[in-house]
């Protein structure tokens, strides 16, 4: 069994806990008796800042709470009656959409970065993710450095080998955090207008940017989740069948907690005939799959590719668009409109594109769901800190293929220019051949030594709404290098080898140029709104 490092809380915290979360002394748990706004706001918080949430809600919101009057909320009254009428409703009844209503706000501290990949796997549920762009990942928890141990590899013939390079890896991190965010500073000079904060956060996150690829896969993070019963549901199912050990052992975390809130929303989990047979059914098509696919594949040999390929959309895209621009506000048939759309001049195509699409003042003003009639796929290989960043849209098709370091990696010029390449270099060597020990005897742990300047495969089909909203964030000015150059490369290909210009022109808040200071517009923004409050 995992063992996660607790809390300590004095007696009158542990008191003020106890009321709002599920418990005290695990990594997971879930939020009650807190308005949803406080639970938002915490969850918004919780991304930037190296502390647990319990600690953050103690440190940063209790203050602001009327705490002396929630001594007699009880979140299990009247819960035997709704647990009734649930029964009655969704057993009865089969009605399902029943458990898209109940929501609950659920913690999870300590997991991996595989581990938290998997918990944001599903499209409906919202997640908030420490990153790594506003925390240093050089703090200990409990005298030790924040990467999962897995049970099994630690009792086996390399848990000391395990851990003594990923403790290495980490020094390596420490060590270039702090060079590189002083050759940032020694070499761009603080704005006549900027405070020494603005200035002193903005160089160090160009610093955390450069230096994170450093960091192995098995890093923990803390991931905020609220989601739906439904939603819970089929995450924990997947989770279940899993072949990662540490995701197994955690959907039981999850599911512990969940039953203190919603207990009938997740009660078919453990039916035999029902979460059952779905985890025994994803289990096995995966695990046949996948040795299928080794025993047709495996001997071949990986060609050689780009960055980013577009290998699939649709030539007539900006016809079909057309067509949903025009079908709602006529009453001809789809395959009507298609002819009479064919027909007309480039003016009147640029009309109803400019009429549609309208004065997008920025890039939160976008197109309607027209533009979901086109769709691009993507093959990408990029880092995986870049995969990490681009996973999280859920408005998309995205699957990936396994971490490892086959691939090769990405050395951020400001790493070689702060001389710190041979230092780089050795921490990749170190994590390749860490992950080449672990393969034989557990290739699903193996993972969690490769560094996430390694890179990885994955494809993204995602419509050209999602295209809009997801390009013109990931190339805004604030944006991490290794992501921008994706953002900024698929929204080239769309125009120029899709051929599809009037859907790439109406992106028109993609940031092309690369700032000196990533954060600095961000910071800056943030003081003016401190001040004024």
């Amino acid at each position: 069994m995992t063992v996660y490092t607790p809390e300590s809380f004095t007696s009158d915290e542990s008191e003020i806990l106890r009321r709002y979360f599920t418990n005290l002394d695990g990594p997971v748990f879930a939020l009650v008796n807190l308005p949803e706004v406080v639970k938002g706001a915490l969850f918004a918080r919780y991304s930037r800042s190296p502390k647990s949430l319990r600690r953050l809600f103690l440190d940063e919101f209790v203050g602001d709470l009327d705490v002396s009057g929630d001594h007699t909320i009880d979140a299990t009254i009247g819960l035997d009656r709704a647990e009734e009428l649930y029964e009655r409703v969704f057993f009865d009844y089969g009605d399902d959409s029943v458990a898209q209503l109940g929501g609950v706000h659920l913690a999870c501290e300590q997991a991996s970065n595989i581990l938290t990949k998997i918990l944001e796997w599903g499209r409906l549920m919202s997640y908030l993710e420490q990153s790594t762009r506003y925390i240093a990942y050089d703090s200990r928890l409990g005298g030790r450095y924040r990467y999962f141990r897995d049970p099994d590899v630690l009792a086996g013939p390399f848990g000391t080998r395990y851990v003594g390079d990923l403790d290495r890896i980490f020094d390596a991190y420490s060590n270039s955090v702090d060079a590189v965010t002083e050759h940032v500073r020694s070499t761009i000079a603080r704005g006549p207008d900027d405070s020494e904060f603005i200035y002193r956060t903005a160089t160090r996150a160009k610093a955390l940017d450069a230096v994170r690829g450093i960091l192995p896969a098995a890093a923990t993070s803390n991931v905020g989740i609220y989601g739906t019963g439904q939603a819970f549901e089929a995450l924990l199912l997947r989770m279940r069948a899993h072949p990662l050990p540490e995701a197994r052992e955690y959907s039981e975390l999850m599911l512990h907690e969940l039953r203190k809130v919603i207990p009938s929303f997740l009660r078919r989990v453990d039916l035999p005939d029902r979460g059952g047979v779905w985890t025994d059914y994803f289990a096995t098509t995966r695990g046949e799959t996948a040795q299928l696919v080794e025993d047709l594949f495996s001997s071949t040999p990986v060609e050689a590719a780009t960055e980013v390929e577009l290998v699939d959309f649709d030539p007539d895209a900006e016809d079909k668009l057309l067509v949903a621009i025009c079908y709602s506000h006529s009453t001809m048939p789809e395959h009507q409109l298609i002819a009479k759309v064919r027909d007309l001049g480039v003016d009147e195509r640029v009309s109803l594109m400019r009429a549609y699409v309208g004065e997008r003042q920025n890039r939160r003003h976008k197109p309607g769901r027209a533009f979901e009639r086109s769709f691009y796929r993507f093959d990408i290989l990029s880092d995986y800190g870049a995969f990490r960043d681009m996973q999280r849209h859920r408005m998309l098709t995205i699957e990936w293929q396994r971490l490892t370091p086959n691939h090769g990696y990405s050395r951020p010029e400001l790493v070689e220019e702060a001389g710190l390449t041979a230092q780089f270099d050795e921490a990749m060597q170190r994590s390749a051949s860490l992950y080449d020990v672990l393969n034989t005897d557990y290739p699903q742990q193996a993972p969690y030594a490769v560094s996430m300047a390694y890179r990885m495969r994955y494809s993204m089909q995602f419509n050209a709404r999602e295209a809009i909203h997801m390009l013109e964030l990931r190339s805004s000015p604030q944006g991490h290098p290794s992501y921008r150059r994706v953002a900024i490369e698929m929204h080239r290909l769309i125009g120029e080898q899709a051929g599809h210009h009037a859907i790439a022109a109406v992106m028109n808040h993609m940031t092309t140029a690369a700032p000196e200071l990533e954060r600095l517009e961000s910071e800056r923004r943030a003081e003016s709104r401190r001040a004024s409050t």
